[in-house]
């Protein structure tokens, strides 16, 4: 009896010892990468903008606060067009035609391309006098276009344009696949109420998408604080850097002027608008967890 015990608990710890052994397994190399490509340049990073007297230098830089507005008329421009169009889209995608679903596939393919290929195509439609869109101007309604990136409002105006293009598609499919989920029955019920067209759109459609616009709209915008490539592939900050957002900013100064401490220390001090949106996104998405 007792060596059938010690086979038994001998076996037991065998294979306990082997699932320990594949959870390392998995784990080490994971937490290995964490601590590697996230943990370690976050903590770097948060060190190497440190030290106060960065921000007295970013504070007295008279192009810090305009960058720092920018960053706020870019985000907030930007994720409510996007999303506005997004969720009015997505209801046109729901048509069942064939034609739709095609053009559906073609609409999505901004969001696929590589962003740095897109962007870098918007900055040659809009450069110099000679671009695609001042082309086209003076070929079909022959008018001289403006030099584009020579205006603060024209070019500020197109980097919002291209992001709102880039992202598009992907938050029309995230309310598209919201929509689709809606139960036909509610619909049915909607249009014997006769709640139906815009009607059904406001007291149907959009109060249960309700929740899921608000939390893209908040995902959105944390994405955009730190969008880089937007602005530094098409207008490039111009003119005169004054199209800059904090995330170009800090990079230029960082590695254009060779202020490390300095740019890192401008990219933290975009911390007073993401702490607060992700605080927003977290509870947001617990009262879900709880009302389910």
């Amino acid at each position: 009896m007792r060596g059938a015990c010690r086979r038994f608990a001998s076996r037991t710890i065998g294979s306990q010892g082997t699932e320990l052994a594949w959870i390392a397994a998995f784990l080490l190399p994971y937490i290995a990468v964490l601590l590697a490509f996230l943990l370690y340049p976050l903590a770097w990073a948060l060190w190497l903008g440190s030290t106060p007297s960065l921000y007295r230098e970013l504070i007295d830089d008279p192009r810090y606060f305009p960058t720092a507005l920018n960053t706020i008329v870019y985000v907030g421009i930007g994720t409510n067009v996007t999303m506005f169009m997004a969720l009015l889209l997505s209801g046109y995608f729901m048509d069942r035609n064939r034609w739709i679903k095609g053009l559906l596939v073609l609409f999505m393919l901004p969001w696929a391309l590589p962003a740095i290929p897109a962007f870098v195509a918007w900055h040659w439609m809009f450069v110099g006098r000679f671009g695609f869109a001042n082309s086209l101007l003076e070929q079909f309604f022959d008018i001289e276009g403006p030099i584009w990136f020579n205006s603060y409002v024209l070019a500020l105006g197109i980097d919002i344009a291209a992001t709102v293009w880039k992202w598009m598609p992907f938050w029309t499919l995230i309310f598209l696949a919201g929509r689709m989920a809606i139960p036909q029955e509610i619909y049915d019920a909607a249009d014997v109420d006769g709640a139906v067209g815009i009607r059904r759109f406001s007291y149907v459609t959009f109060p249960i998408l309700g929740n899921l616009y608000f939390v893209c709209t908040l995902l959105s915008a944390l994405w955009s604080i730190g969008e880089y490539s937007g602005v530094f592939f098409v207008s490039g900050g111009a003119p005169a850097h004054s199209t800059e957002v904090l995330a170009t900013y800090g990079i230029h100064t960082a590695f254009t002027v060779g202020d490390p401490p300095l740019g890192m220390a401008a990219m933290i001090s975009a911390l007073p608008l993401l702490v607060p949106l992700t605080i927003l996104l977290m509870r947001r998405v617990r009262a879900n967890e709880v009302q389910l």
